[in-house]
């Protein structure tokens, strides 16, 4: 009888060889060189199971219920030699290409853990009809022979002095392949079912290079700090010419490092042809700006793919249907030449063991990243996070580049997880950096919020950014006149919307008033004032400029990002970011470390922009955090105790979905709600599609979210003002709770005051 994989709509029927051998092309070309042939191998091993009868009755539309993809690692592990190092690393990959990467588990394992120990124990299920041995009959496949091994074998080896890189090398190849494969298999079988589904993007790297020169060209040369700009640019382009596979690109703010940066990777990208530029941003308030500035610039010569929780192409951002389920597809494994996207979305493609997420790993091969504020990386997940930059330049052929106002040296952390890596300074001549103290930083000591919003309203325009949401809020009730609140308790969409209304207010000719600034002794002619108070969302990138920030005190990262947004155009001649404290302590302890830091500094450093001080405010960070950032490793961590310690562990033992879980490179204690916005018909539509059951809608209603702590989630749940319809996506329903000028309100007095 023959035996199929798949039957399309139209009634056709494709073969289990035919499936196996279209996806064993696919997995190989994918792959690295290296892993090729566990590449094939997996592929002709993942779907064998499919050769039971009960599966078969499944294809013809029995009701059964069978999990094939177990069959294929079954098989595989009793041919192959059972000490083979590389079999634990095949038989994860065959055994969850639909379930995703599952632990390792341990011996004493029983078949109905979800453990790869507790799968391969399944045998006994698969006799009978749901036996599936027959595959012998119709396909043939080996498992892999020594030699088709030894250079994988050898690349392990090579580090056998370092157990524990020995094992994360062993957990990159591994999710390496089951990228390979789980994409392989879902595009043959697409091209098969839906043959005329269009995904993938194409540009033209070349003539992006040369509308990005042009835009370089017609860059004003006549200020000084225009020239220095101008100079600091040329030393990176240079400097760029002998670079290695990593670039630290350490400018100061102001001086362009967003094209730069862009012009150096297109520049790569031709001269070492790579396939694609991924930018990689650490917030989603920023991702979109960045986006739309290069959407404008390259338009269709290049165009861009944004894949972040804020951008949906079903709501109105792409206006032909075909084209915008084309772009949703691409998201899907990054198939396109410019990719704009988060941190979050970029390390679960290295740290997640769904293939949703790990589908798109194989698709780094032979591009360039470009990290914007990479100080931003949360500090306990360093070692992770570096070590996927140096596989992807190691083993993927692939080039990066760091980008920071305020770069941390990461010379040690380098030498102590990327030994095998190389790395270049762009910018070896700070002599231009003087020119970019567009502001001057003061310290004010303790004082309280009030009297910073008094002081704030004597202003031309000014910037108060707090360390809480809640503070933000309470501030922005104390200012007068023309003031915006930015937090994330406001909606994505709602964020965006008071940033650009902030930015035109800047730019905007108003009315010219006379105001003795308590600042400056002489009168003051400007527009008419306004205040933004702010949470640290607003440092990143967001391209705004005040005449005056007021700073709380935090860490010295965050003061001098602060100070990017005070002049930034130099357009003044005087401008101070203030800083201030309150006789409150976070309970942050993380912050509060921070801070003790930076006070020491304030008190050492009289520049507080010099790169000595920026040097000992992180030295002193990684000193700090220096047992947690050396104990997070997949090799160390065990499920059992969610605990990372020195045990040794075996390659069949790697905890990936554990590890996975406990991966939180955004907070683990925190949840979304759905804010009703009655004034937005989008909104509504995907709330209505919500209530009548269709879940598909979540990543739609991102935009129109906001994330809660769980303790503020529960106080909410309680007072009875959320409901999730039976979905799990719980939406707000008294409007009362929200306000689209400062958003969220957890508790309220009588008439919507804020506590």
């Amino acid at each position: 009888m023959p035996y199929y994989a798949h039957r399309s709509d139209d009634g056709r029927w494709q073969t289990i060889a035919e499936h196996l051998e279209g996806t064993a092309k696919l997995a190989q070309e994918y792959c690295i060189d290296l892993l090729k042939p566990m590449a094939e191998k997996i592929a002709k091993y993942h779907d064998i199971g499919k050769y039971a009868k009960t599966f078969q009755k499944r294809l013809e539309g029995a009701s059964v219920s069978f999990c094939h993809a177990v069959c294929g690692a079954i098989a595989y592990q009793e041919q192959a030699n059972q000490r083979d190092v590389f079999t634990p690393m095949l038989t994860y990959c065959i055994a969850g290409h639909h379930t995703g990467l599952m632990d390792g588990g341990t011996r004493v394992d029983t078949p109905e853990d979800g453990t790869l120990a507790g799968c391969l124990k399944r045998k006994v299920d698969y006799t009978g009809e749901n036996d599936y041995t027959t595959y012998q009959e119709e396909y043939l496949v080996q498992p892999l022979t020594a030699e088709e091994e030894q250079p994988a074998l050898a690349e392990l080896l090579s580090v056998r002095k370092d157990p524990f890189e020995v094992l994360e090398r062993y957990a990159f190849f591994t999710k390496l392949l089951f990228s390979c494969l789980t994409d392989a298999d879902f595009l043959d079988t697409e091209r098969f079912c839906n043959p005329d589904t269009k995904r993938g993007m194409q540009g033209d790297f070349k003539q992006a290079l040369e509308i990005l020169n042009h835009r370089f060209s017609e860059l004003p040369h006549t200020t000084s700090l225009q020239q220095a700009r101008s100079r600091i640019q040329n030393q990176a382009f240079q400097n760029a010419e002998h670079a290695e596979s990593i670039a630290i690109l350490d400018m100061p703010t102001g001086s362009g490092k967003t094209l730069c940066s862009l012009k150096l990777a297109l520049s790569n990208a031709i001269k070492h042809h790579k396939k694609r530029v991924i930018y990689v941003i650490p917030y989603t308030s920023i991702i979109e700006q960045t986006a739309d500035s290069f959407s404008k610039l390259f338009g269709d010569v290049l165009p861009v793919l944004q894949h972040h929780s804020n951008y949906t192409y079903e709501t109105g951002k792409e206006e032909e249907p075909e084209l915008a389920e084309k772009m949703r597809k691409t998201c899907e494994n990054w198939d396109a030449p410019l990719i704009i996207t988060t941190s979050v979305q970029f390390f679960q493609s290295f740290y997640h063991y769904k293939s949703s997420a790990l589908r798109k790993l194989h698709n780094l091969k032979d591009s360039i990243l470009i990290f914007d504020e990479i100080h931003l990386i949360p500090t306990d997940l360093l070692q992770p996070c570096l070590r996927a930059v140096g596989y992807v330049t190691k083993y993927l052929n692939g080039e990066a580049i760091f980008l920071s106002a305020t770069m941390p040296d990461y010379e040690k952390l380098f030498q102590r997880f990327l030994p095998d890596c190389k790395y270049s300074q762009l910018i070896t001549d700070h002599s231009d950096f003087p020119f970019f103290k567009k502001c001057m930083y003061q310290n004010l000591g303790e004082t309280d919020y009030e009297t910073i919003a008094a002081q704030a309203e004597t202003c031309e325009n000014a910037l108060i950014i707090v360390n809480r949401k809640k503070t933000a809020a309470e501030v922005y009730r104390l200012l007068q006149g023309k003031k915006f609140h930015l937090s994330s308790y406001m909606t994505p969409a709602h964020r965006s919307a008071s940033i650009q209304e902030i930015k035109a207010c800047l730019k905007r000719k108003e009315q010219i008033t006379v105001v003795r600034c308590r600042y400056n002794s002489n009168l003051l002619l400007f527009e008419k004032q306004i205040t933004v108070v702010s949470t640290s969302l607003v440092e990143a990138g967001v391209d705004l400029d005040f005449a005056v920030v007021f700073r709380e005190l935090a860490g010295l990262d965050n003061i001098l990002q602060a100070g990017g947004r005070c002049n930034r155009e130099g357009k003044r001649k005087e401008a101070t970011v203030f800083i201030f404290q309150t006789g409150e302590r976070p309970r942050d302890m993380d912050l509060q470390m921070r801070i003790n830091k930076t006070e020491g500094l304030l008190r050492t450093y009289e520049d507080l922009t010099a790169s000595s001080c920026i040097k000992a405010y992180y030295d002193g960070i990684f000193q700090f955090h220096e047992t947690q950032i050396n104990e997070n490793t997949i090799g160390r961590f065990h499920p059992q105790t969610k605990t990372f310690s020195e045990q040794k562990m075996q390659p069949n033992q790697i905890p990936f979905r554990s590890y996975a879980n406990s991966f939180a490179y955004i907070r683990s204690d925190t949840t979304s709600i759905v804010i009703n916005d009655e004034s937005d018909e989008v909104c509504q539509s995907l709330i209505a599609q919500l209530k009548g059951g269709h879940t598909g809608v979540r990543r739609s209603l991102q935009k129109y979210s906001v994330t809660v702590y769980l303790n503020e989630f529960g106080s909410l749940l309680q007072e009875g003002v959320l409901d999730d319809f039976g979905t799990g996506i719980y939406v707000l329903l008294d409007s009362r709770h929200y306000d689209a000028e400062i958003g969220l309100q957890i508790e309220m007095q009588p008439f919507g005051i804020f506590l």
